[in-house]
């Protein structure tokens, strides 16, 4: 990998976790985004989990006090047996799937009418979400726009909302980094590579919660929409460019 690459590379992480810190999600479409430029798919998926397990965990720590341990304890179980499924499937998509399922993601939540979004705080769905949401994110190596639909409907404040969801995504890391490492190995993933990536990744979280603790639950709302629907374009173009080229 080129300098210039390792630059790129390293900027995306410090960048994407800042905004995961911020927003509870989008950083991670940001950053396994410009991975999968450098690396094969499972490859890009197992760094992008130790990545995201750092950051998410670092900040589900950080705001403990705020988790509702009784969704992630449901949505734990409802994971758990998605990763039993999925691996007894053993499926790892193409870098095309990756992108398109990525960019169609946030649209796919937009058009579902309200009344038909799920609360996050009903009973059950947890459980649901914990399924659905691992299974997507084996696909797509991203869940949190699928997960946010769970907790926009909710009354939960900004930093409730952030803690819970930081817990249950450090979670479900932790299955991806083991789903994508049993089945292709670490590959070229050598200490050179993920060690300096935590410690990028440690920099951007840290520095989140400055913002945050200024920023309103309004516009905490509105910058997490404007940013994942300008990426969601992005993956779109470059899902459609590696199908057309035949990647």
């Amino acid at each position: 990998m080129t300098a210039a690459a390792l630059a790129i590379v390293g900027s995306t992480i410090v960048v994407s976790s800042f905004i995961s810190g911020v927003f509870g999600m989008a950083g991670g479409m940001v950053l396994l985004g410009v991975l999968l430029v450098y690396f094969d798919v499972a490859t890009g998926m197992l760094l992008f989990s130790i990545i995201q397990l750092t950051a998410n965990g670092w900040r589900a720590l950080h705001w403990r006090h705020f988790v509702l341990w009784p969704i992630f304890y449901r949505y734990v179980a409802g994971a758990l047996l998605a990763f039993a499924v999925m691996r007894y499937l053993a499926y790892v998509p193409d870098k095309a799937v990756v992108y398109i399922l990525l960019g169609l993601m946030p649209f796919a939540v937009e058009v579902l009418p309200q009344s038909m979004r799920p609360n996050i705080e009903w009973r059950g769905i947890p459980f649901i979400t914990g399924i659905f949401t691992t299974v997507i994110q084996f696909m797509a190596g991203v869940g949190g726009p699928f997960l946010d639909i769970f907790f926009n409907k909710s009354r939960l404040d900004r930093k409730t909302t952030n803690a819970t969801k930081a817990i249950t995504q450090t979670f479900s890391h932790v299955l991806r980094a083991a789903y994508f490492g049993s089945l292709a190995g670490v590959g070229d993933l050598q200490f050179a590579v993920w060690g300096p990536s935590i410690v990028l990744a440690l920099a951007g979280a840290v520095a989140a919660p400055f913002v945050l603790e200024r920023m309103t639950d309004h516009g905490f709302r509105q910058w997490t929409r404007v940013i994942i629907f300008t990426l969601a374009v992005i993956y779109l173009i470059r899902g459609g460019l590696l199908l057309w080229q035949g990647e």
